[in-house]
């Protein structure tokens, strides 16, 4: 495996300009000729979809749900980044490149962040001419608030819905190119298999998930926007649906895997509740910027949060990161809440939970306008637990939410497979070890509407290959063997339903390669995932046939990919002998438990490649280099 970022040489404000001008063209008229196949239609996908229509290309654009519209795209509730400086506060292009690269722990491509920090400023002027109801202020002028890790007020958003309202105008979008005829639509439409001939992505292989048929679809390109994989743990902020295998399916076919370890815990989630809960409720993290976070004095406070007087209350964040407070990054709230939990002051009847209190924002602000801002967080809390936090905080803990790895792609979001390309958080290329809050929309609207469309074109006009159709013994071939292993799936015959092997496997890897990690937890991960896989293919029991809708068949097939992919990913987090972001190593941390970062050897991408089933895979690193922002101790105090 050769590992070409294809990072331009030059000042890195001038990169992207002078690489689209230097990337080859694909007539317009030819553009008619050439199909591209889209899987995903979230943000990320929707907006390449509809994009590469209003351009001429032919797209057959894929997804899972029964309308895009569907995507989890709407779960990112509470804003978007953009260097717009609309606040005058001293923000900039390369203050949002800076606080990306500082957030994510100096383990992302500086020419990457720099891209989308650039392009940032006109994902915002498209969603508004779209129509998108971002928040204004009085005066009539687009509203900023602040988010984790930034000391500025660079996030747009539309109260507690942002990402809904965003996936709605890339929705119109990819609408309005249906109609014309320009995308062809499949949604209730999985894929299970990347088609490669002659080493390019040249074909998918899709189930569909009404009637069960399995067909091939052929292109002169692929594009993945298939999302994270952090329902690996069971228990995540994620959609039920979501999954590793698009991009699994595809690291099987020679697609390098980045960074798979690199997973991030959102601070703000409502805990968990019973042992048979099936996902976790994400509040958006724009809550921190008006709610205060702390915990009682003394362990064991059984009062109630408002009976207990401030004096005896330690508003923690504030108090060990004077300069960000409440707004530190994820990773580093996520910690800090569970430390206090450990030591005993955790509250709520599990006692792991913390408080998010909104009193100072609404006697400071009034109930109305925090109704503004959050009405349909505080609804939906309320709905969930009982509580209105207009009266009494909320209770949060930290929880899977979105993941940094992915498959790795080049400057031109270009996987290994040439032809193969992947966008937004499929990807790995812009977060480093830590997403900032805000920046999921941003990199997914950025990657579909302002960078793909320039660089698959490149691909289009410099690929010469011959045509291929669905004809072709390669696509026969992958469908035989997607065939087959549904048939495996169908004829175990055991007693159990896929969920409960899944739920072996998420505790193992929240306990083992979760919030923290060390070297023994992680062997003795490495030696039960294999066991529970081998049960799987022993006892689990898929109802129905192949051949109709059956949900039971589709968890299943997720929940393997899961097995096999849990073990790539504690590999990652065991060969990363150091802590960064998200990735914990207890082995590296300082006497007040914040991360240390091994820069001497661990500043590089960890690539892994696929080598057969049973064989360990193999490692490859991308060195990062960091030019214009200089390698640092991480601080938000």
């Amino acid at each position: 495996m050769k590992l070409d970022a294809r990072v331009p040489d030059g000042p890195i404000d001038k990169v992207w300009d002078q690489h689209r001008f230097e990337l080859k063209l694909v007539n317009p008229a030819n553009k008619r000729k050439h199909k591209v196949l889209v899987v995903g239609s979230g943000l990320a996908g929707a907006s390449a979809a509809a994009s590469l229509a209003e351009l001429g290309y032919a797209v057959e654009c894929f997804c899972f749900q029964d309308s895009p519209r569907r995507a989890h795209s709407i779960a990112a509730q509470g804003g978007i980044n953009a260097a717009k400086n609309y606040q005058n506060d001293g923000d900039s292009v390369y203050r949002l490149f800076y606080d990306t690269v500082k957030g994510g722990d100096y383990r992302s491509r500086e020419a990457n962040v720099h891209r989308l920090a650039q392009v940032s400023v006109n994902i915002i002027d498209q969603a508004v001419a779209q129509g998108v109801p971002f928040a204004r202020e009085y005066s009539g002028y687009l509203d900023n608030r602040s988010f984790g890790g930034a000391q500025v007020s660079r996030t747009f958003y539309a109260r507690g819905q942002t990402g809904q309202q965003l996936l709605l105008g890339a929705y119109q979008a990819l609408a309005r190119q249906i109609g014309l005829g320009g995308v062809a639509m499949f949604p209730r439409t999985e894929l299970l298999d990347v088609v490669v001939v002659d080493g390019h992505a040249r074909g998918i292989v899709v189930r569909n998930l009404k009637t069960g048929d399995i067909s091939t679809h052929a292109g002169d390109a692929v594009v993945l926007a298939t999302g994270g994989y952090s329902n690996v743990f069971y228990l995540s902020t994620n959609a039920k649906g979501c999954n590793v295998t698009g991009t699994w399916r595809a690291y099987k076919r020679g697609a390098g895997f980045a960074n798979p370890c690199f997973t991030q815990i959102h601070p703000t989630c409502i805990p968990q509740s019973g042992d048979y809960q099936s996902k976790l409720t994400l509040m958006s993290e724009s809550l921190r910027n008006d709610g205060r976070v702390w915990v009682p004095k003394q362990a064991g406070d059984e009062r109630r949060p408002t009976s207990i007087p401030e004096s005896e209350r330690d508003y923690y964040l504030e108090r060990v990161y004077p300069s960000f407070g409440n707004l530190v990054p994820r990773d580093v709230a996520s910690r800090a809440s569970k430390r206090q939990c450990d030591d005993g002051l955790g509250v709520g009847e599990t006692k792991r939970a913390v408080y998010l209190d909104f009193a100072d924002s609404i006697s400071r602000l009034g109930r109305e306008r925090v109704g503004e801002r959050y009405g349909n967080l505080f609804e939906m809390y309320e709905r969930i637990t009982g509580d209105s936090p207009y009266e009494t905080p909320m209770r949060i803990y930290p929880a899977p939410h979105y993941t940094m790895g992915g498959l790795w792609v080049d400057y031109n979001l270009m996987s290994t497979i040439p032809g193969l390309h992947v966008i937004g958080e499929a990807n790995f290329s812009d977060h480093g070890a830590n997403r900032l809050g805000a920046s999921a929309l941003m990199q997914g609207l950025a990657d579909g509407y302002f960078v793909l469309p320039y660089t698959i074109g490149h691909y289009i006009a410099t690929n010469d290959g011959p045509a291929v159709g669905t004809d072709h013994a390669e696509f026969r071939h992958a469908e035989d063997e997607v065939r087959a292993n549904i048939d495996r799936l169908m004829s175990v015959d055991g007693k159990h339903a896929p969920d409960v092997f899944h739920r072996e496997l998420g505790n193992i890897m929240w306990n083992e390669c979760g919030m923290a990690r060390n070297k023994a937890g992680l062997e003795g991960a490495l030696e039960k995932i294999p066991e529970i896989r081998e049960r799987f293919w022993k006892e689990v029991r898929v109802t129905g046939s192949g051949a109709e809708f059956n949900q039971c068949l589709e968890r299943a097939g997720r929940v393997a990919d899961f097995l096999e992919f849990a073990e790539l990913m504690c590999h990652d987090a065991l060969q990363r002998d150091e802590s960064c972001g998200g990735h914990f190593r207890e082995e590296h941390q300082t006497a007040t438990g914040e991360a240390v970062r091994v820069d001497e050897h661990f500043s590089h991408v960890s690539v892994w490649e696929y080598k057969g089933d049973g064989t360990a895979p193999a490692q490859h690193q991308e060195p990062l280099t960091f030019d214009n922002v200089k390698l640092a101790t991480r601080s938000y105090k």
